[in-house]
């Protein structure tokens, strides 16, 4: 990356690189008040050099180097801001190189007036705006303050905005540089950007504390509670009466009477006794520091015995304690409720509807204390165009951005980072990785296969014992008078279908021939014979196929059989099997 001094691209009010030095910026050189002189001074030192981190070379910005100092140092606008009918842009950068633990990096807008001078810039100094982080303790606070003008009283009140409702806490440790921006609408609206992205909006009549118009009415100061008011929801019930039983004297803890010395106490030996092996000190003088006695350590006889001195009872909770009695609580039949004043109208009440008209600023300083050194500012901006704001932060904290997400560890070092941070992330790094492995072997490997039994040809050369092969030959010889007896039922049912197909097709030809019969009236007999014959040669027919269909099984059994002669039971049983499917 090749840096080169960013330039605004429009019209600004004040611009600051730092690249050319402290050129046109003033330090303070007066001290707080109602502070002792020692650290009431502004002797906090700044330099101008480049990040100890992911340094863009060539890139400078302003540093605070002292710790547990004051700091102050400002310069005028090239122009004054005047808060008519044009935002307000004010953007810059901090980077946090060490942290921080306690301090400041915001920034203050001071208000024009003819007496301001530099040189005497300090807390007191009257300001427009005050914005950017802070952090104190465990305190992560982005600021947005300005000073608003009663327009009654002429008295300048600070105007807070509510606090964002992001996490803050990483852009003050992670040790990167950070862009911080407020934007100021002329239809009283503001934002507060980091790194581009709004982290708090809102309205500067709505969303600040407190907020800026009075309200209309106010508690009367005058006024005074009744005596005589009742407040007390609950009262103590007056028909109560303690129970005759009731005894408030015992004690909450008694004696516990079953209790017995442990065997082996030690009663004559005390718990603590003088250290044998202490001297006294060679400059102990008995006159001015008393007589000299050896300090007590635990009695060493008293570690291997259940315990030494005089034995004492242990106490338990006594059975009889009901402690103090008191009457129950009922309802208040004469509860008024909780006292407030009346209210009056304010007459200090104002309304401002314009907020944004501030008071012009002329200038822009920072005065900051810190626990914490090197804390960075730079590319300060302020404008009225959201354009050239973004411009000028693109060839600035744009440049520090890539460098730093090139410099950035993998990923697997920044899990190990936030892991070393919070340990039980290792739980979370565990359970991603097996899930996944678990739900691999589950799906992926190979299930252990279950092959139906079937006879192969290496079963044929397995020796079979004579009782196995002769149950199993029994076996087969049923399973085949079985299927001989499927098959002849079968074919006996086949049969019948076909005599009584005949039977319809014969009974069908004999209404034909009736019914040509009445219309012929000299071939009558001859046809009736014809009929006949023909009925006796369908009967032939059908009886000469069922013939050649028994023969036909039978030839095709004997066949089967004569093959199955030279085969192993075991093959001849799988051919029928085969072939009955």
């Amino acid at each position: 990356i090749v840096y080169q001094t960013p330039k605004p691209t429009g019209e600004v009010y004040f611009t600051e690189t730092f690249d050319g030095g402290l050129s046109g910026w003033v330090l303070s050189k007066t001290k707080k008040e109602e502070m002792d002189d020692n650290i009431a001074k502004y002797d906090g030192r700044w330099e101008v050099e480049e990040l100890k981190e992911n340094t863009v070379p060539g890139d400078r910005g302003l540093v605070l180097k002292s710790v547990a100092k004051h700091h102050a140092i400002s310069a005028m606008l090239t122009k004054p801001f005047v808060f008519d009918n044009q935002p307000l842009i004010v953007q810059y950068e901090v980077n946090f190189q060490k942290g921080i633990d306690c301090g400041g990096a915001y920034i203050k807008l001071l208000s024009s007036s003819d007496d301001l001078n530099l040189e005497y810039f300090f807390d007191k100094t009257p300001y427009t705006i005050m914005f950017g982080p802070d952090k104190c303790g465990e305190d992560y606070k982005l600021h947005f303050i300005f000073r608003h003008k009663n327009p009654k009283t002429g008295e300048y009140d600070e105007k807070h905005a509510e606090r964002p409702d992001v996490d803050l806490k990483k852009f003050y440790l992670d040790k990167k540089t950070h862009l911080y921006t407020l934007v100021l609408k002329p239809d009283d609206t503001f934002e507060m950007l980091i790194d581009q992205t709004v982290v708090s909006k809102g309205s500067l009549l709505e969303n600040m504390v407190p907020p800026v118009n009075p309200s209309k009415e106010i508690e009367d100061p005058s006024d005074k509670k009744p005596d005589d008011w009742d407040e007390r929801p609950k009262i103590p019930d007056p028909n109560a009466v303690k129970p005759d039983d009731w005894d408030e004297d015992e004690p909450s803890k008694i004696e516990d009477p079953d209790a017995v010395k442990p065997d082996g106490w030690l009663d004559d030996e005390p718990q603590y006794v003088p250290d044998p092996n202490a001297k006294k000190p060679k400059d102990w003088d008995e006159e001015m520091d008393g007589e000299w006695e050896a300090p007590q350590i635990p009695n060493p006889k008293c570690e291997t015995a259940p315990g030494c001195g005089q034995w004492v009872r242990p106490m338990k909770n006594n059975p009889k304690y009901k402690g103090k009695w008191r009457a129950p609580m009922i309802d208040n039949p004469n509860y008024q409720g909780i006292w407030s004043p009346r209210k009056i109208p304010n007459p200090d009440y104002f309304e401002d509807l314009h907020p944004f008209k501030m008071t012009t600023v002329s200038a822009i300083g920072l005065e900051l204390w810190s626990m914490t050194s090197d804390i960075y500012f730079d590319n300060f901006i302020i404008c009225s165009e959201k354009e050239v704001a973004d411009h000028w932060a693109a060839n600035g904290w744009g440049l520090k951005k890539l460098v730093a997400s090139a410099n950035e560890p993998g990923m697997f070092s920044q899990l190990v980072t936030a892991a070393e941070d919070h340990p039980w992330l290792w739980v979370l790094y565990i359970l991603t990785l097996a899930l996944p492995v678990g739900l691999g072997v589950l799906f992926c490997w190979p299930a252990k296969k279950t092959d139906e039994y079937d006879f192969k040809k290496t079963d044929l050369s397995k020796q079979l014992r004579k009782g196995e092969l002769k149950q199993e030959r029994e076996e087969f010889e049923d399973d085949e008078l079985e299927e001989e007896k499927e098959n002849e039922d079968t074919a006996e049912d086949e049969r019948r279908e076909m005599l009584e197909t005949e039977k319809e097709v014969i009974k069908d030809t004999k209404k034909m021939g009736r019914e040509a019969s009445l219309s012929e009236d000299e071939g009558e007999g001859g046809e009736d014979i014809d009929g006949d014959e023909e009925e006796n040669e369908v009967a032939d027919a059908s009886q000469e196929e069922g013939g050649m269909l028994n023969k036909s099984d039978s030839e095709d059994e004997k066949k089967e059989a004569d093959e199955g002669r030279g085969d192993h039971p075991l093959k001849s049983v799988r051919k029928r099997r085969v072939r009955k499917d």
